[in-house]
């Protein structure tokens, strides 16, 4: 296929489809089309209703006078009604605007006032009118011109003339209505120009933004979120373009932060089997019982290293599907604390990190998920270990305050950022890239502590330490909820 013919084809499918211009051009400007041609028809037949309207009453007041006076004839018995007929049709006053006609018992014009007799043949409907009704009323043509005729019925009068009719000419009007239609044609012709004109500067003012968006968001399903869409509008479509803008830039972020992510967990598996293979490479060569024993601990730590991350991508995983669940029941807050505490204590002492536990005497139980509570635990106290530096010390301690149970979980590290913590229980996200972990832990510690109906709070500064706040409500406040 050509270039001309692919042009070609590509036009086609732009015509076949129901673009927005041509929607507006359909619906809009077709209905406003639609609604001046029906405005301007009743405006001319108003207008010519009017016209021929005052015509007839003009007509109808002349042939009236002129019948008026013929009745006084007929009643004086001293006057010659024929003759004064044929005068009062010859001297009619108003002959140059209209014709006078007088017609006789055959139904034959035989006196006008013009002077000349019409052939038998012309149509007369006005007259066969006035023989039923007495009045007749007749808009035709006679020839080229149209004509207007009315005719009253005299057969009482005389036994000779059965009808007056008077004619005029309504070229003078046509031309009038003519001149009219012309005028409000070009009115509406200019309303529709106008509408076009505008319509098109404002259709043009939305679908040119929206096939920017258009072709900007085929680049970001490509993957590819460094265009960005510029917009200078300050109405609906500059607020879509400053939200994508937004999109873009938090798909961007997602982007990077799931590249990282993966980057980091690529890191923290190869580490763990690094150490794997080394020692089991190293006890194939090695028979001292010693050796042998120290292998075997590496490999099995390293090997629970591994399954805790596994687990840990496991359970964002489900939460991403929603397959997230929870095994509730009553269950103490002191005991699967105690045990976290108790995990982590040797290994912080390994990297000469004191860990203080201020455990209180007694708590109210919870109704949760004690597997899962513990995971948070573990979890954030690791954290804690994880980003901070030999010497530090972290505190961990627990209370009631009202039908709350807050679980603190203190240290005096290196800390986050201003900016960067409210973004820490965010997927993906590590603050600092030095310390290992996937970036998922504290999302996943997060959605935990909400399905639980608590909270997990974090606050921190930068070079001083870190707090975080664990908050879940006591078992009468869970069943209170419906749990």
């Amino acid at each position: 296929m050509t270039s001309k013919q692919r042009r070609k084809k590509s036009a086609q499918s732009v015509l076949k489809r129901a673009t927005i211009t041509r929607r507006w051009i359909v619906n809009n400007l077709g209905l406003i089309a639609l609604v001046l041609l029906v405005l301007e028809f009743a405006f001319v037949y108003a207008v010519q209703s009017y016209y021929y309207g005052a015509s007839q009453q003009y007509l109808t007041t002349k042939i009236s006078s002129v019948v008026s006076v013929l009745s006084r004839y007929s009643q004086d018995a001293d006057m010659n009604f024929s003759a004064e007929m044929r005068s009062t049709i010859e001297n009619f006053s108003d002959k140059e605007k209209m014709e006078l006609m007088a017609i006789n018992a055959n139904g034959r014009v035989v006196l006008t006032s013009s002077g000349f007799t019409s052939s038998g043949d012309t149509a007369m409907p006005d007259y066969e009118e006035a023989m039923e009704e007495g009045d007749g009323y007749w808009i035709g043509t006679s020839g080229d011109e149209t004509i207007m005729a009315v005719t009253m019925d005299i057969s009482g009068m005389t036994t000779e003339y059965n009808a007056i009719r008077v004619v005029t000419s309504l070229d003078q009007i046509q031309e009038t209505l003519y001149a009219y239609t012309l005028t409000i044609t070009a009115v509406c012709v200019g309303i529709l120009l106008l509408l076009i004109i505008t319509g098109t500067y404002f259709v043009r003012s939305i679908v040119r933004p929206i096939k920017q968006i258009n072709a900007t968001t085929k680049k970001f399903a490509k993957g590819d979120f460094s265009v960005r869409i510029n917009s200078a509008s300050n109405d609906e479509i500059g607020d879509l373009c400053v939200s994508i803008n937004q999109m873009a830039d938090e798909l961007s972020n997602t982007e990077n932060m799931k590249n990282e992510f993966i980057s980091s967990v690529s890191h923290e598996l190869r580490t763990p089997l690094t150490a794997i293979k080394g020692w089991a490479e190293t006890m194939c060569m090695e028979t001292d019982q010693d050796t042998l024993r120290r292998g075997v601990h590496v490999i099995v730590n390293e090997t629970e290293r591994l399954s805790e991350m596994v687990e840990e991508l496991l359970d964002f995983s489900r939460m991403q599907d929603g397959k997230f669940s929870l095994q509730c029941a009553n269950m103490d807050v002191l005991a699967e604390l105690g045990d976290a505490v108790l995990i982590y204590t040797e290994k912080a002492k390994r990297e000469n990190i004191r860990v203080i536990y201020q455990e209180p005497e007694m708590l109210p139980f919870i109704y949760g998920d004690k597997n899962r509570i513990r995971q948070v635990f573990i979890n954030v106290i690791d954290n804690a270990i994880k980003y901070s530096n030999p010497g530090n010390t972290i505190t961990v301690s627990a209370e009631e305050v009202g039908n709350m149970i807050q679980v603190m979980i203190t240290d005096n590290g290196m800390g986050i950022s201003e900016a960067d913590l409210p973004r820490v229980k965010t997927k993906f996200f590590k603050a600092n890239h030095t310390r290992r972990g996937s970036g998922i832990g504290l999302a996943v510690a997060d959605e935990i502590i909400m399905m639980h109906g608590g909270r997990l709070d974090i606050t921190s500064e930068q070079n001083v330490g870190t707090n975080v706040t664990i908050t879940l409500p006591v078992k009468n406040d869970l069943k209170a909820q419906g749990m």
